[in-house]
């Protein structure tokens, strides 16, 4: 085979396109042709390998498609018909069905309709294959506005889809045929339902993720110390559970006598495919599947290729079936994993015992990924390693073949069942416990923040350079590098105590106020209160404003530790969000007026914690002044009552006023005539009782901050407050057009930039 040992080079060329293209950077491609020309003039590769890299490389830059949604904020709020091909699996939930839709142009939409009694049987028409003519409100995906925040719009533009489509009835909708990938989609469906009527909820749960590629049946929480302990890929279909699947094939098939190895081989072949549309097809499950059917093949042919070549077979392939996979996140972890432990073949070949390798396998696979972990979630647990050796052997030995006896089993009366489920059920919980446990009293993630492309570069090449020294058996080198390393990962986790430059951040959380201040070289970090939404299901605060927004930014930053938290008063759009940060951060301080009063989703804070704020009095914190100019009395009214902060920042003067009204604002400038803003936080997102004439004055030519929801029911703001910021030439800055606004200051001076320039 002419490509024998060379097919990584080409794979790495399409990495390279596609960095180039996420980075908007052609040095990228630069330094990879000199790479090639190095290796040329070494006689390592031939010129015909080179061109051909060359080739390939320029081909996937103008394959793959552009990693930059459109910025349209709009589109047809009209009824549009729209015609077209459903492409992948119908999703149902209880309340919401979706699809995706294929026009003939090309474009996909996301179809989406809420499910109403009356009509529930009239979606069994939406089938994979079918030809769909439908009516309904055609619309772009909600994107970011916050930095970190995760963003739906790109989220799906990844994966080919420009809009979405709401239908708002089935009046007029028709739909025809289907293609046979259906039934397999239907007999997924079928399966699922099946099992989850012959066994418990608990069993139930743990096999569709497992089997399945399922999660939404696990608690939440559980979901969630998985993925902080770096456990994520257990609950991902890969090749952990593919080669247990090869493995219960094997066993069946060969140990009963039911077909020779070759038949037995050709049918995992024909299995593997089916199963991995059954699994839900991620990427990771079709790589590990893909890789275990050309391993086969290629041995039928009796042709042999070493690892390095199939992973990069299969990688290539899979890029140019699908455009979009390698912006995928779980295919880039997958072929990360796969790829270094692959190419630390013989390091883990070394290993004396079951413990080592597992520890080295362990090792690797987290390194590996380590960069686009923190690049994508900013933190890593770094026990994680020490985690996996017993997680890992636990669910291949136990957890992950049990589900699929119990699949297989799920066809017996529920009677016998009950026993094995037991069983399960005692050891597996007691085994989460211990999880929990640690997770509760070990929970120590480094927050490292999102990396960039130089400096996840950097830590690749000395990975590579410690993989390599490794191998060769100098270990003593190897633990120097290893040392260089772990210092180079500190040094990222402490980038931002050498940075000179701070940042007050207004974060747009919608009709509610989270401001955030960074001191430079992480002397000081604030919050002006934290906001959250509201759930009308369970009347209590939502952390639906804490999990997309303020975690994420503060996450994004590097912040693990807040020095204090000011509360202006207790609404829910000011401080929901405040016991949800004391949980999973270090908050030192949570500062409060003498007149706010804990309702029951405060109650349950630490009141060591709490210091109470005094008028007129000057509270210095990590060398950072801030003045409380109200309330200087009790006025029986929470808005009236808000702590307004007045501080110095960047060489601008701040003044967060939380929801006071125009006389309190009145009685402040009686109480300081001498009051200078530079920045005005507009007081009750724009509210026509708040912003009187008299404390715009004071920000003469300065700035207006103003948090609100974009499209909120009040009309915030309104023309009279933005009459009045405007007569008084107000720079102004909303988080419902602007998105976040941060200001960016490097001593005295600093800019103001919006997350959406206008």
């Amino acid at each position: 085979m002419p490509w024998k040992n060379h097919w990584y080079f080409i794979a790495i060329g399409a990495v390279t396109s596609a960095i180039s293209l996420v980075y908007h950077s052609w040095y990228i491609i630069f330094l990879y042709v000199i790479w090639l020309l190095y290796l040329l003039s070494l006689q390592q590769v031939k010129r015909s390998i080179v061109l051909v890299c060359i080739c390939c490389l320029l081909f996937f830059y103008f394959y793959l498609p552009s990693p930059v949604p459109p910025t349209e904020s709009t589109a047809e709020t009209v009824s549009t018909k729209i015609t077209g091909t459903i492409v992948q699996p119908v999703i149902h939930t209880d309340l919401r069905m979706e699809f995706v839709l294929e026009e003939e142009n090309g474009d996909k939409l996301l179809v989406y309709y809420f499910k109403e009694n009356d009509t529930l049987h009239a979606v069994d028409s939406f089938r994979f294959g079918a030809v769909c003519a439908l009516t309904g409100i055609v619309s772009y995906p909600d994107q970011a506005t916050n930095p970190h925040q995760f963003d739906y719009r790109d989220y799906l533009w990844k994966q080919g889809i420009t809009q979405q489509l709401l239908l708002t009835s089935l009046e007029q909708v028709s739909c025809s045929g289907h293609t046979t990938l259906d039934s397999i989609y239907t007999l997924r469906y079928q399966l699922m339902h099946f099992t989850a009527t012959q066994l418990e909820e608990y069993t139930t749960a743990w096999l569709h993720a497992l089997v399945f590629g399922d999660d939404s049946l696990l608690d939440e929480a559980m979901v969630d110390v998985f993925q902080r302990w770096g456990l994520s890929h257990l609950l991902a279909i890969s090749g952990l559970h593919i080669g247990i699947v090869v493995a219960l094939i094997y066993i069946l098939l060969i140990r009963f006598s039911l077909m020779t190895k070759e038949k037995a081989q050709t049918t995992i072949m024909v299995l593997l495919p089916i199963y991995a549309i059954l699994a839900g097809g991620q990427p990771s499950v079709w790589r590990a599947s893909l890789m275990v059917i050309l391993v086969i093949l290629m041995t039928k042919m009796k042709q042999k290729m070493n690892y390095s070549d199939i992973i990069s077979i299969i990688f290539l392939f899979l890029m140019v079936l699908n455009k979009q996979i390698i912006y995928h996140v779980g295919f880039q972890l997958s072929f990360a994993v796969t790829f270094a432990l692959i190419i630390s073949k013989k390091w883990l070949a070394q290993s004396t015992t079951n413990i080592e390798s597992i520890f080295k396998i362990s090792f690797v696979s987290q390194m590996a990924i380590l960069p686009l972990q923190l690049h994508y979630f900013s933190l890593f647990q770094p026990l994680s390693i020490l985690l996996n050796i017993v997680i890992v052997p636990y669910f291949s030995i136990f957890v992950i073949p049990g589900m699929f006896l119990f699949l297989l089993g799920s066809v017996l009366p529920k009677a016998i069942l009950i026993i094995p489920e037991r069983i399960f059920f005692y050891i597996h919980d007691f085994a989460m416990s211990i999880l929990e446990i640690l997770d509760h009293y070990l929970d120590y993630p480094f927050i490292i923040g999102e990396l960039s492309l130089l400096w996840m570069s950097i830590y690749y090449v000395l990975f590579v350079i410690m993989m390599i020294v490794l191998e060769k058996g100098r270990k003593q080198t190897g633990f120097q590098i290893a040392c260089i390393l772990s210092l180079y990962i500190g040094l990222l986790a402490l980038r931002p105590y050498f940075s000179p430059y701070g940042t007050v951040t207004m974060l747009d959380i919608g009709q509610g106020d989270a401001f955030v201040i960074e001191m430079p070289y992480r002397q000081g970090v604030f919050l002006i209160d934290a906001g959250a939404s509201f759930s009308f299901t369970e009347m209590e605060p939502s952390d639906k404003v804490y999990k997309q927004v303020i975690q994420p930014y503060l996450y994004g930053q590097g912040i693990h530790v807040i020095d204090a938290i000011f509360i202006s008063h207790e609404d829910l759009d000011h401080d929901g969000s405040v016991p949800m940060l004391i949980n999973d951060f270090i908050v030192k301080e949570v500062v409060v007026s003498p007149y706010y009063i804990f309702n029951d989703y405060m109650k349950g804070i630490d009141r060591d914690l709490v210091y109470t704020a005094s008028f007129d009095e000057s509270i210095k914190r990590q060398g950072q002044l801030f003045h409380i100019v109200s309330p200087n009395k009790d006025v029986d009214s929470a808005n009236e009552n808000s702590l307004v902060v007045y501080t110095e920042v960047g060489g601008l003067s701040w003044f967060f006023s939380g929801d006071v009204g125009k006389e309190t604002e009145r009685q402040i400038i009686q109480d300081y005539p001498n009051i200078k803003l530079d920045v005005l936080k507009v007081g009750h997102h724009g509210s026509n009782t708040s912003t009187d004439p008299s404390i715009a004055k004071r920000s003469n030519q300065g700035v207006a901050f103003i948090s609100v929801g974009e499209n909120n029911m009040y009309g915030h703001p309104t023309k009279e407050v933005m009459e009045t910021l405007n007569q008084e030439q107000l720079h102004i800055f909303r988080t419902d057009q602007h998105g976040a606004v941060q200001y960016r200051f490097k001593e005295d001076s600093g800019v103001f930039i919006p997350f959406f320039p206008k």
